[in-house]
Protein backbone atom coordinates (compact mmCIF):
# COMPACT_ATOMS: atom_id res chain seq x y z
CA UNK A 1 0.00 0.00 0.00
CA UNK A 2 3.24 2.27 0.19
CA UNK A 3 3.00 2.80 -3.56
CA UNK A 4 -0.36 4.08 -3.30
CA UNK A 5 -1.66 7.80 -3.73
CA UNK A 6 -2.53 8.74 -0.11
CA UNK A 7 -3.73 12.55 1.12
CA UNK A 8 -4.45 12.56 5.10
CA UNK A 9 -6.23 15.47 6.39
CA UNK A 10 -8.03 15.94 2.65
CA UNK A 11 -10.39 19.18 2.75
CA UNK A 12 -13.35 17.18 0.44
CA UNK A 13 -14.34 20.79 -0.65
CA UNK A 14 -11.06 20.65 -2.91
CA UNK A 15 -12.81 17.66 -5.02
CA UNK A 16 -16.74 17.89 -5.29
CA UNK A 17 -18.56 20.28 -7.64
CA UNK A 18 -20.54 21.13 -4.73
CA UNK A 19 -17.58 22.58 -3.39
CA UNK A 20 -18.41 21.53 0.13
CA UNK A 21 -17.03 18.73 2.11
CA UNK A 22 -15.08 18.77 5.17
CA UNK A 23 -11.74 17.32 6.29
CA UNK A 24 -11.24 13.30 5.82
CA UNK A 25 -8.56 11.25 7.52
CA UNK A 26 -7.49 9.45 4.64
CA UNK A 27 -8.40 9.68 1.33
CA UNK A 28 -6.83 6.83 -1.35
CA UNK A 29 -6.31 7.21 -5.18
CA UNK A 30 -5.73 3.81 -6.62
CA UNK A 31 -4.50 4.14 -10.43
CA UNK A 32 -5.54 0.43 -11.75
CA UNK A 33 -7.79 -2.50 -10.33
CA UNK A 34 -5.02 -3.86 -8.88
CA UNK A 35 -3.81 -1.00 -6.51
CA UNK A 36 -7.98 -0.85 -6.11
CA UNK A 37 -8.37 -4.17 -4.64
CA UNK A 38 -5.38 -4.28 -2.60
CA UNK A 39 -6.92 -1.17 -0.87
CA UNK A 40 -10.08 -3.17 -0.04
CA UNK A 41 -8.83 -5.65 1.50
CA UNK A 42 -6.80 -3.69 3.54
CA UNK A 43 -8.92 -0.76 4.62
CA UNK A 44 -12.14 -1.14 7.33
CA UNK A 45 -15.56 0.01 6.32
CA UNK A 46 -14.49 2.26 2.98
CA UNK A 47 -16.14 4.87 1.32
CA UNK A 48 -15.99 4.60 -2.35
CA UNK A 49 -16.17 7.31 -4.15
CA UNK A 50 -15.78 8.88 -8.24
CA UNK A 51 -15.99 11.97 -9.86
CA UNK A 52 -18.19 13.86 -6.42
CA UNK A 53 -20.65 15.45 -8.51
CA UNK A 54 -23.66 14.33 -7.47
CA UNK A 55 -23.12 14.37 -3.74
CA UNK A 56 -22.76 16.47 -0.41
CA UNK A 57 -20.19 15.63 1.17
CA UNK A 58 -20.63 16.96 5.39
CA UNK A 59 -19.09 20.29 6.25
CA UNK A 60 -17.93 17.95 9.64
CA UNK A 61 -15.71 15.74 7.14
CA UNK A 62 -16.19 12.41 7.11
CA UNK A 63 -14.22 9.83 9.92
CA UNK A 64 -14.34 6.70 7.69
CA UNK A 65 -11.49 6.20 5.13
CA UNK A 66 -12.10 7.08 1.79
CA UNK A 67 -11.02 5.55 -2.12
CA UNK A 68 -11.43 7.97 -4.74
CA UNK A 69 -11.71 6.13 -8.25
CA UNK A 70 -11.07 9.10 -10.38
CA UNK A 71 -7.68 8.25 -11.69
CA UNK A 72 -8.86 4.68 -13.00
CA UNK A 73 -9.37 6.08 -16.45
CA UNK A 74 -8.04 3.99 -19.11
CA UNK A 75 -10.25 3.74 -21.98
CA UNK A 76 -9.97 1.05 -25.08
CA UNK A 77 -11.86 1.28 -28.33
CA UNK A 78 -11.96 -2.06 -30.08
CA UNK A 79 -14.31 -1.81 -33.62
CA UNK A 80 -18.03 -0.80 -31.98
CA UNK A 81 -16.87 -1.10 -28.15
CA UNK A 82 -15.87 0.52 -25.79
CA UNK A 83 -13.94 -0.43 -22.55
CA UNK A 84 -13.46 1.60 -19.76
CA UNK A 85 -12.55 2.34 -16.16
CA UNK A 86 -14.65 3.55 -13.46
CA UNK A 87 -12.88 6.89 -13.14
CA UNK A 88 -13.32 7.96 -16.87
CA UNK A 89 -15.21 10.87 -16.90
CA UNK A 90 -18.56 11.22 -19.11
CA UNK A 91 -17.41 14.42 -21.37
CA UNK A 92 -14.15 12.36 -22.17
CA UNK A 93 -15.77 9.45 -23.73
CA UNK A 94 -18.44 11.54 -25.37
CA UNK A 95 -15.97 12.65 -27.05
CA UNK A 96 -13.49 9.27 -27.42
CA UNK A 97 -16.86 7.85 -28.96
CA UNK A 98 -17.04 10.47 -31.38
CA UNK A 99 -13.45 10.51 -32.82
CA UNK A 100 -14.21 6.68 -33.37
CA UNK A 101 -17.55 7.52 -35.29
CA UNK A 102 -19.83 5.98 -32.70
CA UNK A 103 -23.20 7.02 -31.68
CA UNK A 104 -24.46 5.97 -28.10
CA UNK A 105 -22.53 8.98 -25.64
CA UNK A 106 -23.90 11.66 -26.60
CA UNK A 107 -25.86 12.44 -23.99
CA UNK A 108 -22.75 12.35 -21.70
CA UNK A 109 -21.11 14.94 -23.08
CA UNK A 110 -22.31 17.44 -20.25
CA UNK A 111 -22.13 15.38 -17.65
CA UNK A 112 -19.35 15.90 -15.08
CA UNK A 113 -19.79 12.70 -13.61
CA UNK A 114 -17.38 9.37 -14.11
CA UNK A 115 -18.70 6.32 -15.74
CA UNK A 116 -18.56 4.44 -12.26
CA UNK A 117 -21.07 7.29 -11.08
CA UNK A 118 -23.33 7.13 -14.21
CA UNK A 119 -23.99 3.33 -14.17
CA UNK A 120 -24.37 3.73 -9.95
CA UNK A 121 -27.59 6.42 -11.15
CA UNK A 122 -28.17 4.61 -14.74
CA UNK A 123 -27.66 8.49 -15.51
CA UNK A 124 -29.24 9.50 -18.90
CA UNK A 125 -30.12 12.24 -20.97
CA UNK A 126 -31.82 13.37 -24.17
CA UNK A 127 -33.89 9.80 -24.76
CA UNK A 128 -30.32 8.20 -24.08
CA UNK A 129 -29.18 6.57 -20.80
CA UNK A 130 -25.61 4.46 -19.81
CA UNK A 131 -27.74 1.17 -19.51
CA UNK A 132 -28.68 1.45 -23.45
CA UNK A 133 -25.34 0.34 -24.46
CA UNK A 134 -23.53 -1.61 -21.98
CA UNK A 135 -23.36 -4.84 -22.79
CA UNK A 136 -20.78 -6.10 -19.42
CA UNK A 137 -19.83 -4.48 -16.27
CA UNK A 138 -16.96 -5.48 -14.59
CA UNK A 139 -17.67 -4.90 -10.54
CA UNK A 140 -15.62 -6.15 -7.05
CA UNK A 141 -18.24 -8.48 -5.05
CA UNK A 142 -18.02 -7.49 -1.55
CA UNK A 143 -19.75 -10.69 -0.40
CA UNK A 144 -17.61 -12.90 -2.56
CA UNK A 145 -14.97 -10.95 -1.89
CA UNK A 146 -13.90 -11.09 -6.05
CA UNK A 147 -14.06 -9.51 -9.02
CA UNK A 148 -17.34 -10.59 -11.27
CA UNK A 149 -18.55 -9.85 -14.37
CA UNK A 150 -22.60 -8.74 -14.60
CA UNK A 151 -24.68 -8.48 -17.83
CA UNK A 152 -27.20 -5.58 -18.59
CA UNK A 153 -29.73 -7.91 -17.30
CA UNK A 154 -27.57 -8.64 -14.16
CA UNK A 155 -27.45 -4.73 -13.48
CA UNK A 156 -31.26 -4.44 -13.21
CA UNK A 157 -31.43 -0.78 -14.61
CA UNK A 158 -34.29 1.57 -13.67
CA UNK A 159 -34.80 4.57 -13.60
CA UNK A 160 -31.63 6.16 -11.82
CA UNK A 161 -31.17 2.97 -10.54
CA UNK A 162 -28.83 -0.11 -10.74
CA UNK A 163 -27.79 -3.15 -8.70
CA UNK A 164 -24.91 -1.02 -7.30
CA UNK A 165 -27.03 0.94 -4.92
CA UNK A 166 -27.34 -2.26 -3.02
CA UNK A 167 -23.93 -1.71 -1.84
CA UNK A 168 -23.17 -5.43 -2.59
CA UNK A 169 -21.11 -4.31 -5.83
CA UNK A 170 -18.48 -1.82 -6.95
CA UNK A 171 -18.32 -0.63 -10.65
CA UNK A 172 -14.39 -1.36 -11.62
CA UNK A 173 -14.82 -1.11 -15.51
CA UNK A 174 -17.81 -1.61 -18.39
CA UNK A 175 -17.86 -2.73 -21.64
CA UNK A 176 -20.14 -0.85 -24.25
CA UNK A 177 -21.67 -1.41 -27.67
CA UNK A 178 -22.42 1.30 -29.74
CA UNK A 179 -23.44 2.18 -33.31
CA UNK A 180 -21.22 3.22 -36.17
CA UNK A 181 -22.73 6.84 -37.51
CA UNK A 182 -21.69 10.12 -39.52
CA UNK A 183 -19.37 12.17 -36.89
CA UNK A 184 -21.35 15.17 -38.07
CA UNK A 185 -24.43 13.55 -37.37
CA UNK A 186 -22.92 12.70 -33.63
CA UNK A 187 -21.51 16.24 -33.24
CA UNK A 188 -24.89 17.64 -33.85
CA UNK A 189 -26.38 15.86 -31.35
CA UNK A 190 -23.23 16.69 -28.84
CA UNK A 191 -23.64 20.44 -29.42
CA UNK A 192 -27.48 20.38 -28.91
CA UNK A 193 -27.23 18.43 -25.77
CA UNK A 194 -24.84 21.10 -24.65
CA UNK A 195 -26.83 24.11 -25.52
CA UNK A 196 -29.27 22.54 -23.95
CA UNK A 197 -27.54 21.98 -20.21
CA UNK A 198 -26.20 25.74 -20.60
CA UNK A 199 -29.49 27.33 -21.16
CA UNK A 200 -31.18 25.12 -18.33
CA UNK A 201 -28.57 24.29 -16.07
CA UNK A 202 -25.97 26.17 -13.73
CA UNK A 203 -22.53 26.49 -14.82
CA UNK A 204 -19.91 25.01 -12.80
CA UNK A 205 -18.94 28.89 -11.89
CA UNK A 206 -21.80 28.04 -9.81
CA UNK A 207 -21.22 25.10 -7.47
CA UNK A 208 -24.16 22.37 -7.51
CA UNK A 209 -24.43 18.62 -7.32
CA UNK A 210 -26.76 18.22 -10.57
CA UNK A 211 -30.65 17.54 -10.20
CA UNK A 212 -31.72 17.12 -6.69
CA UNK A 213 -35.08 15.62 -6.87
CA UNK A 214 -35.74 12.20 -8.70
CA UNK A 215 -38.02 12.99 -11.07
CA UNK A 216 -41.42 11.53 -9.96
CA UNK A 217 -43.49 8.62 -12.27
CA UNK A 218 -45.06 10.75 -15.46
CA UNK A 219 -43.90 13.92 -14.46
CA UNK A 220 -41.16 16.82 -13.68
CA UNK A 221 -39.48 17.23 -10.21
CA UNK A 222 -38.17 20.48 -12.09
CA UNK A 223 -41.80 21.50 -13.02
CA UNK A 224 -43.10 20.24 -9.78
CA UNK A 225 -40.82 22.67 -7.98
CA UNK A 226 -40.89 25.49 -10.22
CA UNK A 227 -44.95 25.72 -10.21
CA UNK A 228 -44.62 25.41 -6.15
CA UNK A 229 -42.99 28.15 -5.96
CA UNK A 230 -39.32 27.32 -4.74
CA UNK A 231 -37.53 29.50 -7.01
CA UNK A 232 -38.12 32.11 -4.52
CA UNK A 233 -35.64 30.32 -1.84
CA UNK A 234 -32.94 32.57 -1.97
CA UNK A 235 -30.45 32.36 1.03
CA UNK A 236 -27.19 34.12 1.83
CA UNK A 237 -24.98 30.88 1.10
CA UNK A 238 -27.06 28.62 -1.02
CA UNK A 239 -30.64 29.77 -3.34
CA UNK A 240 -32.49 27.39 -5.73
CA UNK A 241 -31.15 28.27 -9.48
CA UNK A 242 -33.50 30.91 -11.93
CA UNK A 243 -33.12 28.90 -14.92
CA UNK A 244 -34.26 25.39 -13.58
CA UNK A 245 -35.88 24.30 -9.78
CA UNK A 246 -34.31 21.19 -9.48
CA UNK A 247 -31.08 23.09 -8.79
CA UNK A 248 -29.72 24.30 -6.14
CA UNK A 249 -26.25 26.33 -6.01
CA UNK A 250 -23.57 27.28 -3.81
CA UNK A 251 -23.43 31.22 -3.42
CA UNK A 252 -20.39 30.96 -1.48
CA UNK A 253 -19.35 28.82 1.85
CA UNK A 254 -22.31 26.87 2.02
CA UNK A 255 -22.23 23.59 4.37
CA UNK A 256 -23.74 20.87 3.59
CA UNK A 257 -26.46 22.15 6.39
CA UNK A 258 -27.33 25.05 4.30
CA UNK A 259 -28.24 22.63 1.33
CA UNK A 260 -29.98 20.12 3.46
CA UNK A 261 -32.26 22.75 4.79
CA UNK A 262 -33.21 23.92 1.42
CA UNK A 263 -33.59 20.69 0.27
CA UNK A 264 -35.98 19.56 3.21
CA UNK A 265 -38.29 23.00 1.92
CA UNK A 266 -38.03 22.68 -1.06
CA UNK A 267 -39.47 18.81 -0.39
CA UNK A 268 -42.27 19.94 1.70
CA UNK A 269 -43.11 22.58 -0.67
CA UNK A 270 -44.22 20.07 -2.97
CA UNK A 271 -45.71 18.22 -0.72
CA UNK A 272 -47.59 20.69 0.89
CA UNK A 273 -48.84 21.82 -3.12
CA UNK A 274 -49.47 18.37 -4.96
CA UNK A 275 -49.11 15.63 -1.90
CA UNK A 276 -46.28 14.38 -4.24
CA UNK A 277 -43.01 13.65 -1.76
CA UNK A 278 -40.05 13.85 -4.48
CA UNK A 279 -37.10 11.32 -3.48
CA UNK A 280 -33.79 12.94 -3.64
CA UNK A 281 -30.84 12.09 -6.59
CA UNK A 282 -28.44 14.37 -4.51
CA UNK A 283 -26.58 11.15 -1.83
CA UNK A 284 -25.16 12.57 1.29
CA UNK A 285 -21.93 11.29 2.28
CA UNK A 286 -19.45 11.44 6.02
CA UNK A 287 -20.28 12.46 9.64
CA UNK A 288 -23.54 14.57 10.61
CA UNK A 289 -24.74 16.59 13.76
CA UNK A 290 -27.74 16.01 15.31
CA UNK A 291 -30.05 18.76 13.63
CA UNK A 292 -28.43 17.02 10.16
CA UNK A 293 -29.43 13.26 10.91
CA UNK A 294 -33.20 14.83 11.64
CA UNK A 295 -33.11 16.16 8.17
CA UNK A 296 -31.70 13.18 6.30
CA UNK A 297 -34.08 11.11 8.54
CA UNK A 298 -37.52 13.60 6.70
CA UNK A 299 -35.59 13.65 3.47
CA UNK A 300 -34.10 10.17 2.41
CA UNK A 301 -36.70 8.10 5.03
CA UNK A 302 -33.39 7.02 6.30
CA UNK A 303 -30.24 8.24 7.92
CA UNK A 304 -27.48 8.42 4.85
CA UNK A 305 -24.25 8.05 5.73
Amino acid sequence: MNNIECKENFEMKNLTSFKIGGCVNKIFFPKSQAEFLTLIKNIESPIILGNCSNIIVSSHGCSRPIICTSKMNNIEIRGTKIIAECGVRGPLLSQKAHESKLSGFEFMIGFPGSIGGNLFMNAGAHNQSISDTLTTACLYDREKDEIVYLTNKDMEFGYRHSILQTGRYIALSAEFDLKRENPEVIKGLMDRNLEFRKNIQPPLTYPNAGSVFKNPENDSAGRLLDKAGVKDFNFSRVAVWQKHANFIINKGEATSEDVLELMLLMQRKVKSTYTIELTPEIRFIGDMNKHEEEICQELYKKIQK
